[in-house]
């Protein structure tokens, strides 16, 4: 006979639930652990970052930028009247002289105009001529004239001195010495009149040869003007140099400061470096510089700073010193570095990639013997082309890496191999 057994399914669902309930906690807590957990460290290939040491010492604060050679004398020839382009004479590149013939131009007016100029200045020098004959034959006539009254007047003196003794010695008649001597004081007034009138003359003739001598000068000056004009058609150097810029062609015509060409001296070449305008504020003229010209370094000095910025460049002049070498030429491509000053003792390391002056970033600091790096803040002071001063956040010794780690934007510790 069969014996009933108690049911158990009630504890059976009770140990379901039980168990249930720890697989339950139990995910979650798994799941709420790994949330917490950070992300893996990435690795980065030792090979391909750029470290560098943090030093103390002294730091030569330098800016550095992009440039040409270009000639501190520099000629333009312009067009001095309308006139066209008849023919070269020189090409560019020609060695020239101040006397060298560049091209010649032509212009029929300006030939014609001169022409007029030289005859009208020949007729007011004619005319002055003339009236030098007249005006000193006016004045012979006036002295002439003036030393017959003056002759007559020193008889009547010795008439009235003859007719004044007779006089008195009772041998003439009184109305006789009155008479002369009314001639005498006549003769005198005369004789300052006359005297007046030669000096009169004089002054006018010296004031007629004058004006007419005015129209020579402007006969001249107008001549000369159209003498230099046409000179100016055999376009000429002007100094010592090299042709370099012809920017006519024969046929072309030309208006008054037309550009004819340029002409430069080689010899005498200065660097015009191209600086960012967040380093230029502490250029000054007179600080020292270096200019490679890619074939040998040369010294010089900042002698113009150019008070515009430009595409965000400002552009400095440096004067060189040193003799330059073999090859350099005008419009040559140059790196110029300039020295700003000589740090005494800073803590510094070498500028990272994206570095700015007085600025605070993340860079990577190598630990545990060059297995591993993590993130520090570093605050950055002032900056040179390729060291930056250190003004916290960093150690002398530590090793940080310099190059772009933007890979590793969102990592705070990375590994090494």
């Amino acid at each position: 006979m069969d014996i009933q057994r108690p049911s158990n399914a009630r504890a059976k669902k009770i140990r379901r639930i039980a168990y249930g309930l720890v697989a339950l906690i139990l995910i979650a807590g798994v799941t709420v652990g790994l949330s917490r957990l950070r992300p893996a460290a990435p690795t980065v290939d030792a090979a391909t970052i750029w470290p560098d040491t943090v030093k103390r010492g002294p730091m030569l604060r330098e800016v550095r930028g992009l440039g040409t050679l270009v000639p501190e004398d520099i000629r333009w020839i312009p067009a001095q009247t309308d006139s066209r382009v008849d023919r070269w004479v020189l090409r560019p590149g020609a060695v020239v002289r101040p006397d060298s013939i560049i091209m010649e131009l032509s212009d029929p007016t300006l030939q014609r105009e001169t022409l007029d100029a030289e005859f009208q200045l020949k007729g007011a020098e004619a005319d002055y001529a003339n009236l030098r004959v007249q005006v000193d034959s006016d004045l012979m006539n006036q002295k002439a004239l003036e030393a017959g009254v003056r002759s007559d007047y020193e008889q009547s003196k010795i008439q009235h001195d003859v007719d004044e003794k007779l006089y008195k010695e009772g041998l003439a008649a009184d109305v006789t010495e009155k008479l002369s001597r009314v001639r005498v004081q006549q003769l005198a007034i005369r004789v300052q009149l006359e005297g007046e009138r030669t000096k009169i003359t004089a002054d006018s003739a010296k004031a007629r040869l004058a004006a007419q001598q005015a129209k020579i000068d402007e006969q001249k000056a107008l001549y000369q003007l159209k003498k230099s004009q046409l000179d100016a058609l055999h376009v000429r150097a002007g100094i010592n140099g090299v042709l370099q810029l012809v920017p006519v062609e024969v046929g072309q015509h030309v208006t008054p400061g037309t550009n004819l060409a340029r002409v430069a001296d080689p010899k005498k070449l200065k660097a015009e470096i191209k600086i960012a305008e967040t380093q230029a504020k502490d250029v000054a003229i007179g600080q020292k510089a270096t200019v490679d010209t890619r074939n040998g370094v040369v010294e010089g000095h900042v002698s113009r700073i150019d008070p515009s910025v430009v595409n965000g460049t400002v552009t400095v002049d440096v004067a060189i010193d040193n003799p330059l070498p073999q090859g350099a030429r005008a419009d040559l491509s140059v790196d110029g570095t300039i020295t700003l000053e000589n740090l005494k003792d800073v803590m510094y390391v070498g500028r990272p990639v994206h570095g700015q002056a007085d600025s605070t970033i993340g860079l990577f600091k190598i630990i545990n013997d060059g297995s591993e790096a993590v993130r520090v803040n570093v605050k950055l002071g002032r900056s040179s082309v390729t060291t930056m001063e250190v003004l916290s956040g960093l150690q002398v010794g530590d090793k940080v890496i310099l190059s772009d780690m933007s890979q590793v934007d969102n990592f705070d510790r990375i590994r090494l191999k």
